[in-house]
């Protein structure tokens, strides 16, 4: 199953909106086929594995990260080819979330007199999919923000400047977690202050995340960077169609999400992009957006950079969040992993339910 899943990671920026699965055929103690999901659209990791196994495969044990498909999406039910193929047992690590499943394609295999089980290594392949299972389970994807800051929790000083606070091993860590979002999601505030592309760059990528722009009245400029590219998404709060008329013919993406304040409601947009097949979002915003994503809850984990260094009292936070008066009503967080990134310290941290 370890090997599996190592296969399964394979996919890890190309699957969308379909999880990264793979899967290992074991005949007699030996390999006899292994394989994982490329990309949506094409074959699955149970038919890439069965391909290379040919005959060998009938009588062995399938390794497959996640439970196999029981219905027709743009390829055949992987459970029917294993039932095909004479599969004698299929290990899973997890069921799958999806309701088209869920269950069924396991029954499905027993139906035929295949033996299954399912548990195995359950809690790594929960983590690889981590995306795609909040898209099944909630309707919304995994919200990860990312944020560089001093050792003090500043991430500019008062007169904007914030680049760069962390070191070039850190940015390029970065980007590897952009690479395997869906999405990555930026407010016109950062848009304004730094003009960014927001695109995968300093690391290899197979295909570029979705960008998407929090900008309530579509203040964006035609000239910044980030509209001068590859088609993006724009989620506003105002119909307004001479901002917006520019922003189309460039084949960019307009969304209306207002809420009762006049701003983009953002756990509307997190159902929108859980619609559009979006399972892991990056966001990188300024402290005000940053705050605004974890006050309304939008936020299931921290990927946060600290430089060691500090930027004092008058340098701008992390989160704009509202005044405490008891610790009792504080943001607690589960510390997931910590590691130095070249000269800078990773925490990465998860939101613990209230």
């Amino acid at each position: 199953m370890a090997r599996a899943l190592a296969l399964a990671a394979r996919g890890l920026e190309t699957t969308a909106p379909n999880p990264r699965v793979g899967c290992v055929l074991v005949r007699d103690g030996e390999i006899v086929g292994e394989g994982w999901h490329r990309r949506a659209g094409e074959a699955h990791a149970e038919i890439h594995a069965l391909e290379q196994a040919g005959e060998h495969a009938r009588g062995a044990t399938a390794y497959v990260t996640l439970e196999p498909c029981s219905h027709f999406g743009r390829t055949p039910p992987c459970a029917d080819a294993l039932i095909g193929a004479g599969v004698a047992r299929v290990v899973a690590a997890m069921e799958d979330p999806n309701p088209l499943v869920a269950g069924r394609g396991m029954a499905r295999l027993r139906a035929a007199g295949i033996v299954t089980a399912h548990g195995l290594m359950e809690n790594e392949a929960h983590e690889l999919n981590i995306g795609f299972v909040s898209r099944m389970t909630r309707g919304r994807p995994w919200l990860r923000l990312k944020a560089a800051a001093t050792l003090d929790g500043k991430t500019a000083l008062n007169n904007g400047v914030s680049q760069w606070i962390t070191g070039p091993d850190a940015r390029r860590d970065g980007h590897r977690w952009r690479a395997r979002a869906c999405a990555v999601l930026t407010g016109i505030g950062t848009v304004r202050a730094d003009d960014p592309r927001l695109s995968v760059r300093d690391v290899p990528c197979e295909r570029q995340p979705l960008r998407v722009l929090i900008d309530a009245r579509l203040d964006v400029s035609t000239k910044a960077r980030i509209v001068n590219g590859e088609p993006i998404l724009i989620a506003t709060a105002c119909e307004d169609r001479a901002r917006s008329a520019p922003l189309l013919e460039r084949g960019h993406q307009v969304v209306i999400l207002p809420d009762a304040a006049g701003k983009v409601a953002l756990p509307a947009l997190m159902r929108e992009l859980g619609r559009r097949g979006v399972n892991e979002v990056h966001a990188e915003a300024g402290f005000r957006l940053n705050g605004s994503l974890l006050r309304e809850g939008c936020v299931d984990e921290l990927l946060l950079y600290l430089a060691p260094m500090l930027a004092g009292d008058a340098a701008r936070g992390l989160f704009n969040l509202p005044e405490l008066h008891t610790l009792e009503a504080a943001t607690r967080l589960e510390l997931r992993d910590l590691r130095m990134i070249g000269a800078d310290l990773r925490l990465i941290a998860r939101l613990r339910p209230a």
